[in-house]
């Protein structure tokens, strides 16, 4: 059935726990933080057991919507954010490259808890993705998949297939990726990238994008510029026109918040965006300043982070990845090479264990 939250309920959990819910957001660290949200939780129930007997669920109704208030007046009225941070402040960053031994190429990016391991594969073009049609048979040479299984937030589940969300999530760091994707005169190679998220706090998607830029230098793919990402939030007051636009979102933002607003590019320009908006009367001016605060936290992360780790694609590929030759043979010859029911090419293919496209 559903359950409405009584007026009394609201005033009483109000009177008793505001300033309970005060201290709970005074911890800047997130699992401090979610202790002592319990702690007062479990506070409530048990001091409004027998007031409102059988009503606990609007108790607890009441207690959600007074920590959600008291943390978008604190982020509006003082411009401070849940983890102390200033409403531009990116989350401390730390990249490495290389970090599995075996693969072609691979990248974690670290953002605050947030973490992605991508990894890049390299191989002939024949093995590019075909996708069937009703009446068109179309390949993807670049391919991108992301995963987010259940310990990344600290839970235990089944490890399934993608839902949509990590569809979608692997769609939007493909589409970012792609435009600096070389072409496959530049390098015949088919590319899977596949970004594992690791540990999840907001922003994983575009955790992913700085992952796989990482991962594809990593692997000496020449993709034509770096390419990073940053979810901006924002907190807006309905009674007033109290805004604030946040620069790189955690997950308790992204949920208490009205907007969820990814935008990746390079230094030139941006190759992706998504939002996800939960109000109306989202202005000109509030999308001018969450691109312009999103441009300058891209072009630290491009610069200051990613940069000093690997500048630019290496020149070598990985002595695991396969290694492409071409050369052109003439058209009067192509039988020879080919023999009687491709006999030649199948024991060129078998003596020096290639294959030949």
């Amino acid at each position: 059935p559903l359950v409405v939250t009584g007026d009394d309920v609201k005033a009483a959990v109000r009177e008793y726990a505001y300033d309970k819910c005060c201290w709970v957001f005074e911890a800047y660290d997130r699992h401090e933080r979610q202790d002592r949200e319990a702690q007062v939780k479990a506070d409530c129930a048990e001091h409004f057991a027998e007031q409102f007997e059988g009503r606990l669920d609007e108790v607890a109704d009441a207690l959600y919507y007074l920590n959600k208030e008291i943390m978008r007046t604190k982020i509006l009225e003082q411009g401070v954010r849940p983890d102390g941070r200033s409403l531009t402040q990116i989350r401390p960053i730390w990249c490495e490259t290389g970090v599995l031994p075996r693969v072609h190429g691979s990248g974690v990016f670290t953002r605050g808890e947030t973490q992605v391991l991508s990894i890049a594969t390299l191989a002939p073009v024949s093995e590019a993705q075909v996708i069937e049609g009703l009446g068109t048979e179309t390949s993807e040479r670049y391919m991108h998949n992301y995963n987010m299984p259940p310990y990344s937030t600290g839970e235990a589940g089944r490890l399934k297939s993608p839902g949509r969300r990590e569809i979608g999530h692997g769609a939007l760091a493909k589409r970012a990726l792609e435009p600096v994707i070389p072409s496959v005169d530049e390098f015949p190679y088919a590319i899977r990238v596949v970004s594992e998220v690791l540990s999840s706090n907001g922003s994983t998607s575009q955790a992913s994008v700085c992952g796989s830029t990482l991962a594809l230098m990593d692997a000496g793919v020449p993709i034509k510029a770096p390419v990073a990402g940053v979810a901006m939030g924002l907190i807006k007051d309905a009674h007033s026109d109290k805004v604030a636009v946040l620069t790189d979102i955690q997950g308790l933002e992204d949920f208490l918040g009205d907007m969820d607003f990814k935008v990746a590019g390079t230094m030139n320009g941006i190759t992706a965006i998504q939002m996800d908006i939960k109000i109306d009367g989202l202005t000109y001016d509030i999308i001018a300043e969450a691109f312009e605060k999103c441009r300058k936290g891209r072009l630290y992360i491009l610069d200051e982070i990613i940069k000093p780790v690997i500048a630019q694609p290496r020149e070598e590929l990985s002595r695991w990845a396969p290694k492409m030759f071409s050369m052109m043979i003439p058209t009067d010859k192509i039988k020879d090479v080919i023999g009687k029911g491709g006999k030649v090419i199948q024991d060129i293919c078998a003596t020096c264990n290639c294959k030949i496209d």
